[in-house]
This record gives structure tokens, C-alpha cells and sequence, in this order.
């Protein structure tokens, strides 16, 4: 029980690698908001994770900048605390860069920067309080450069600078900020697969492991070791859980 007595956001949470770091999260002791657009989809996660323990959920479109605040009003009204930000959430058009337009650059930066931006600023004063820390999430996209990711590469490296950024002012105040690239079975991934076999092939091939991570038990298990006191000593990192 790694987060026993410790309260989590996880935005995205009701699918994929964020649905997966919810579930670690809930069996390692934490008390968790899951965050998503799909109320449907939210409120089924949450029910089948509620009964695991502690869990809630509040339906939000992220791009919507006005509401943010509120996510993490939910969180410490419900909990009375906030020890954990995850910042998961993100949507993107996989298109080659000649064909990206700019309302490919605005979902994926809609969806993925500006709600990471500003659920940061909103939760710092608690994660003061409790001396918490900042989960975000970058992809080998952005690192390593990928075709048909212009947009959800950008959005990810801007992410990764904004923590290293917070880490950096943050670490005075006790506040943690580290970032997680994956490589995961998830839908994201799933439909990635589907449109590009032979790029998806070639991923596989250079996976040292030969493996496609599982979204709980390999993403999830790092995001429960970098929220926990475990991790005390380590902030503005980008951890590869890539295999």
C-alpha cells in the first residue's frame, strides 16, 4: 500500500495508460478523481475501480481552459487533500507534418499542454500543503521524432519542459515534478497499429524486451513508485517505461 493515505487526480483516467495508473494507484492505497470527457464511459470506470476502493469521477472536456479550476476544487472537497496531479489526457490527429494543420496543433496542445499548464498552476498551492508531486506524460514522439506525430510530439515535449521548468521552482517548496513516456497497449496505440503495421512492426522489433507494455502493470507500477515516498529524491526526471 505504497499511496495509503495519499488522494490522486488522474486526467484521462476512464481508458488506456491513464485508466491503467488509476487502477495501480486505487490497489496501492490512494484515494482517486478520475477525470474525462465520456461521462458514459467515466462513471463505468469508476464503478468497476470503486470497488477496489476509493474512487470518484467528474466529467470535464479539458479543452475547456474556464473549468479546470474546478477539477481541482472537486478533488480536495471530496478528499480533503491533494497529494497527486497526473496529467494523462491527450488527443491528437496522426498526420504526416505537410498535412497538419493548425486545428490538428490546437486539439493536440487544446488537449494536452494548456489542461497540464494550467491543472499544474491550480494544484500547486495544495501540493504545498501536502508535499506532493506533478505526474505528466511525454512519449517517445516528441524524444525520438515519429512519422504522422507533428502534433502530439510537439504538445509532449512542451509538456516535458514545463516540468522540468516546475521541478525546478517547485523543489524549494517540497513539490515533485516528474514525467513518464510510455509504450503501452493502449486505444491511442491500438488504432496506431491499425493504420501504420509495418511502423508498429518496427517498434516491437526495437523493444529490447519484444513487448508491448501492459497499461497497469507496467505503466501504472511506475507511476505508483513516482508518486510515493519511495521516490522522495527524484524530480524533474523523464522516466522511459518503454521496454
Amino acid at each position: 500500500m505504497q499511496l495509503a493515505g495519499k488522494t490522486a487526480i488522474v486526467t484521462g483516467g476512464a481508458r488506456g495508460v491513464a485508466k491503467g495508473v488509476a487502477s495501480a494507484f486505487v490497489k496501492a492505497g490512494a484515494k482517486v478523481l478520475i477525470v474525462d470527457r465520456e461521462a458514459d464511459l467515466g462513471e463505468a470506470t469508476a464503478r468497476e475501480l470503486g470497488a477496489l476502493g476509493e474512487v470518484a469521477f467528474v466529467a470535464v472536456d479539458l479543452m475547456d481552459r474556464a473549468a479546470l479550476p474546478g477539477i481541482v476544487d472537486e478533488a480536495v472537497r471530496r478528499f480533503e487533500r491533494l497529494d497527486v496531479l497526473v496529467n494523462a489526457a491527450q488527443a491528437s490527429q496522426q498526420l504526416m507534418l505537410v498535412d497538419t494543420t493548425p486545428e490538428a496543433m490546437d486539439l493536440a496542445f487544446g488537449t494536452g499542454f494548456w489542461p497540464t499548464f494550467l491543472l499544474m498552476q491550480a494544484a500547486f498551492p495544495h501540493l504545498v500543503q501536502s508535499k506532493g508531486n506533478v505526474i505528466n506524460f511525454g512519449s517517445g514522439a516528441g524524444i525520438q521524432g515519429m512519422p504522422t506525430q507533428a502534433s502530439y510530439g510537439a504538445a509532449k515535449e512542451a509538456i516535458r519542459s514545463l516540468s522540468k521548468t516546475a521541478a525546478v521552482e517547485w523543489g524549494q517548496q517540497g513539490v515533485r515534478v516528474n514525467v513518464i513516456c510510455p509504450f503501452a497497449n493502449s486505444p491511442g496505440v491500438e488504432i496506431w497499429k491499425q493504420h501504420f503495421p509495418d511502423a508498429y512492426a518496427a517498434q516491437i522489433a526495437g523493444v529490447p524486451l519484444r513487448r508491448i507494455g501492459d497499461c497497469e502493470a507496467d505503466i501504472g507500477a511506475a507511476a505508483v513508485f513516482l508518486a510515493s515516498d519511495a521516490a522522495a529524491y527524484v524530480t524533474g526526471q523523464t522516466l522511459m517505461v518503454d521496454g
